[in-house]
């Protein structure tokens, strides 16, 4: 288990650095790069918009390795989506800027960011059932739990490599070519990531199906459509707070509040790194007390902070704002240390890569594609403090909260 937590987590922390440090990138510098012809707003939401490309294309990715996981096994996944990912993003890195090629510039952009989205649609399902389903019933959750520590490596690796590069380059040079490092990195930790899986076993759940679904989708649509949508609205406020401090937060303090680069990834990157060291503890909260009650618990207090988030951010000050941040990823690390064991549980062994993946990549449609672009329009019409984001927030988390209170709960008895 430790060598499999261990491969499933690097894998994971890989294609997340590549899903992320676009974020990154679109929040700093693709809007006067590639959308220079539109107003700094305008171009801001452009860049966002190629940003939630990603999120549209992760449910196909879902489907499409779904199909392969539920028919194939869980392994072949973990491998062809780290490829696909990893090929796209070093690929970004070479694009050309409105300057050079123009319309073609943000197309090829929007092309690249689908087929990220696509890899990493695949990479959550085969990575999360690979440990699930090996792991033991009583120790599912926490086993579970290091594939979700990935994103918070992934986003520390990338805005690390981001704040480097932000601290010792002139602003013409990072907008040269600085910006173009992490991406081209990509590649030697897609090379890293494949070595790391090539030698994993296949699921043992997975090898006990006798009678594998011939069309995993058609069997989700019809039997666990409820399922599936109530699970994408659970899922929707993690994304949803996640992309507001990581990817809105990062764009609104640098061009709003006047806060500089450095400062403001310092602030969010302290967040997650301590978000990510507490996931394998509230994991095992879990394995003692139960899935439902700790996603219950994470979107009340989502639903409580995002209001004092807003107004600490609005300071532009470090520490308010680093708090602000640190209240709304715990906020989330309740829920998502979970959702690992969670949502395998949900779905029979035949469609459960296809399910749970579908699920989940679908909440991220709904919180991670759309909060950079709404919390950039809601915060354009406020004044300081933008309150209008945090109401929209809130009610996100709300939403999610009902989503959660229907859903049943799925610890195995010990």
């Amino acid at each position: 288990m430790p060598r499999l937590a261990a491969a499933s987590l690097v894998g994971t922390a890989i294609e997340f650095y590549d899903f992320f440090v676009y974020g990154t990138a679109a929040a700093l510098v693709l809007g006067p790069l590639f959308f220079p012809t539109f107003s700094p707003l305008a171009g801001t939401l452009a860049a966002f918009a190629t940003f939630g490309v990603g999120f549209v294309a992760r449910p196909l990715g879902s489907v499409l390795f779904g199909h392969i996981g539920d028919r194939r096994g869980r392994r072949p996944v973990l491998v062809a989506s780290l490829l696909l990912t990893g090929a796209a993003t070093v690929a970004v890195g070479c694009v050309p800027t409105y300057g050079s090629i123009g319309a073609a510039a943000p197309v090829l952009l929007l092309v690249l960011r689908f087929l990220q989205g696509l890899g990493l649609g695949g990479e959550w399902g085969g990575a999360v059932l690979l440990t699930a389903e090996h792991a033991p019933p009583g120790r599912r959750a926490l086993w579970s739990s290091f594939p979700q520590i990935g994103p918070s490596l992934g986003f520390v690796l990338a805005n690390g490599v981001m704040l480097v590069l932000s601290a010792t380059l002139s602003d013409a040079q990072f907008s040269a070519w600085g910006w173009r490092v992490p991406f081209w990195a990509a590649g030697i930790l897609a090379t890293a990531g494949l070595w790391l899986r090539a030698s994993l076993a296949e699921s043992p759940r997975f090898l006990e199906i006798d009678d594998h679904a011939r069309v995993p989708l058609a069997e989700v649509a019809r039997d666990h459509w409820r399922l599936v949508l109530l699970t994408a609205g659970a899922l929707s406020v993690g994304y949803a707070v996640f992309y507001a401090v990581t990817t809105w937060s990062l764009a609104y303090g640098t061009e709003r509040l006047g806060v500089g680069r450095t400062v403001m990834l310092g602030c969010i990157m302290a967040a997650v790194v301590v978000k990510g060291a507490l996931t394998p503890l509230v994991a095992l909260l879990s394995d003692r007390h139960g899935r439902r009650p700790l996603c219950l618990a994470g979107c009340a207090g989502a639903a409580l902070w995002m209001f004092p988030m807003v107004a600490l951010l609005s300071t532009g000050r470090p520490l308010p704002m680093f708090l602000g941040f640190l209240g709304a990823l715990l906020a989330f690390v309740t829920m998502f240390a979970v959702i690992a064991a969670y949502l395998p549980e949900l779905y029979e062994p035949r469609v459960r890569c296809t399910g749970a993946a579908v699920g989940y990549n679908l909440g991220g449609v709904l919180g991670g594609a759309l909060t950079p672009l709404v919390a950039t329009a809601l915060a354009e019409h406020g004044g300081r403090v933008p309150w209008a984001v945090g109401a929209y927030l809130t009610g996100v988390a709300l939403l999610s909260l009902g989503c959660f209170a229907l859903l049943p709960e799925t610890r195995p008895a010990t």
